[in-house]
């Protein structure tokens, strides 16, 4: 680890802008996606015409998308905290340790809130 790399705090934000954005359209997507389904299934009658089977797969791939929305939303709300970390000028210091986080792992993470060796502990 080189503790006397900057961070590149510019660069940082871009990346999480960006990712940000990324992961804001999918989340409005999946929502838009996940709505559509629910006002197509309100307006059938009954579902009784329907094989179980397909009632069983539609569970399914209803609970997959909801499952896939959360870990988005997740992801999003890391994002963002990240964003406040370089507003507060807290970006780049690990929660637990103190100690700045590897310049290295906030390029492949930005999001990051601690070292690899913090996480493993």
């Amino acid at each position: 680890m080189d503790d006397d790399a900057p961070i590149d705090e510019q660069a940082a934000r871009q990346k999480l802008d960006d990712e940000r954005e990324k992961l804001q359209g999918l989340v409005a997507d999946l929502r838009s996606e996940t709505r559509q389904e629910d006002n197509g299934q309100a307006g059938e009658l009954s579902s009784y015409d329907q094989h179980p089977a397909d009632l069983g797969s539609e569970t399914f791939e209803r609970e997959k998308d909801l499952s896939i929305l959360e870990s988005l939303e997740v992801e999003l709300a890391e994002v963002e905290a990240a964003l406040r970390r370089l507003d507060e000028g807290t970006y780049g210091i690990d929660e637990v340790t103190g100690a700045r986080i590897d310049p290295a792992r906030l390029d492949a993470r930005p999001e990051a809130r601690t070292n690899v060796d913090t996480e493993r502990n």
